[in-house]
């Protein structure tokens, strides 16, 4: 347990190791923005971070996220330091919870299949947000809260006013039918408030240390409310 959020200087992202989209055999895992928008605005704001992912090594990409005119792609992207990084992620043993003050979680497709059921995973997320620790997911991120129980036996997600990828969006996109599960109706079914935006346009919940974002668009607000819940703590 960590004694003080002044010890908290680093933040943990975690990404999906799963690249198959269902039995469709297309592609999928990671969507990029969603991670280089939070990066980029956590990193200037002066916090160290790390990435993990269930698999560790270099975690797949969802193809179609890989967009170099998105000038926030394109600069880390061309970033060694950053693509070494997310090219060897660290494993759930790997993970030495009391050096965080943050865990994000993006989304893309692949957090629907493994995040959503990683024990190991859930218990890193239960043990931070116990010692005071800020969680945060955006689009299908959120997914990884599924299976997190906290001390109490409540659900983490239970009465918390939560946001995530909806089941229009998941329409609208085609995914629907490849899909383990809808994420709207599995965050409302735990017992959460679960509010939504317009499609596809930013959206976010600040409900505490909890912190959630509906889509792509909502990632960088994202950032700026856990860069704020730890400028605060």
């Amino acid at each position: 347990m960590v004694s003080t959020m002044s010890e908290k200087t680093k933040a943990l992202i975690v990404l999906t190791s799963h690249g198959e989209l269902g039995a469709s055999h297309k592609p999928t895992g990671y969507w990029l923005a969603e991670l280089t928008h939070f990066y980029d605005v956590v990193n200037q704001a002066g916090f160290e971070i790390d990435i993990a992912s269930p698999k560790g090594g270099e975690p797949p990409m969802e193809p179609r996220s890989r967009v170099m005119r998105d000038p926030i792609n394109k600069k880390w992207m061309e970033n060694p330091a950053f693509v070494q990084k997310i090219s060897h992620t660290l494993v759930p043993a790997e993970v030495r919870v009391q050096a965080y003050g943050a865990i994000y979680f993006p989304g893309g497709h692949g957090p629907m299949y493994d995040l959503s059921q990683d024990a190991r995973i859930a218990d890193i997320t239960r043990t931070l947000y116990e010692s005071g620790g800020i969680v945060a997911a955006v689009c299908h991120g959120p997914a990884a809260l599924v299976p997190v129980v906290l001390s109490s036996n409540r659900h983490l997600l239970e009465g918390k006013t939560i946001t995530g990828f909806t089941n229009l969006e998941e329409a609208l996109v085609r995914r629907r039918r490849h899909m383990p599960f809808l994420l709207e109706d599995k965050l409302r079914s735990l017992l959460a408030r679960y509010t939504k935006g317009l499609p596809l346009l930013s959206h976010v919940e600040v409900d505490g240390r909890l912190i959630t974002g509906q889509n792509p668009r909502s990632a960088k607000k994202v950032a700026e409310a856990v860069v704020r819940a730890l400028n605060a703590a």
